[in-house]
């Protein structure tokens, strides 16, 4: 991923791009707002760190015209610590603030903290992940993990791959029987017994993913045919 750093302080710029290195992350650099537009405009960035006090544009108004475009999290830094001064920074559209000095460390974990805000939201994805998305309802299937408007959602290994084969599948009907065949591969015939438990787990996963079950937003009932998840 890349990473645009932006302060007139060189030396500053520099230590950062060193801890950021070492955690994989490429980083383009820039030392003042006007540089950092340009950089923008030229290069996929999925992450901005950038200065208040800058020469030409400073990182207040540069933030302003960046939220014109874009949604990428930014992350201002600023030697003043008045709430007044970070409370302005939030209004006009950073994601974060860090105060100077700050620990490098606790600057990279708030960088990771934003990029994975940010790949949930489903604004970029990982290259190396593979992820369904319907809604507020995400599914990493790497990482089996389900989340709900950003909150995780404990399933069990058969409610989780039912789930994930409603969301790979939006829009179709599968009968109970036709769940049953796909998460077991087998015929569901003589198999009572086992579709009844499966229309429990289908019940539980509704009660878990949806804020109201009696009135769902994914997991909908076709009234004698089976369920579905609507499409995105």
């Amino acid at each position: 991923m890349n990473i645009l750093v932006c302060d007139d302080d060189k030396e500053i710029v520099e230590a950062i791009e060193i801890y950021l290195q070492q955690e994989g992350y490429h980083v383009l650099k820039a030392y003042d707002g006007e540089q950092a537009l340009d950089m923008l405009k030229k290069n996929e960035v999925h992450l901005l760190i950038i200065d208040v006090m800058m020469p030409k544009l400073d990182g207040i108004r540069a933030t302003l015209k960046i939220r014109e475009e874009s949604s990428i999290p930014i992350i201002i830094l600023s030697a003043k610590s008045e709430d007044s001064d970070k409370i302005l920074g939030l209004n006009i559209g950073a994601d974060d603030y860090v105060t100077k000095p700050f620990n490098p460390l606790e600057l990279v974990a708030r960088v990771k903290s934003q990029l994975r805000r940010y790949t949930q939201l489903g604004n970029v994805s990982e290259s190396n992940e593979t992820v369904y998305q319907v809604g507020g309802l995400m599914i990493n299937d790497d990482l089996k993990e389900v989340t709900v408007d950003g909150e995780l959602v404990k399933l069990t290994p058969i409610e989780y791959n039912i789930l994930l084969l409603l969301v790979k599948n939006q829009g179709k009907v599968f009968s109970i029987e036709q769940i049953y065949e796909n998460i077991w591969n087998e015929d569901a015939i003589g198999a009572d017994n086992t579709v009844a438990v499966h229309i429990r787990h289908i019940r539980h996963i509704r009660e878990k993913i949806e804020i109201n079950p009696k009135e769902p937003r994914y997991l909908k009932v076709v009234w004698g045919v089976g369920y579905k998840v609507e499409k995105n």
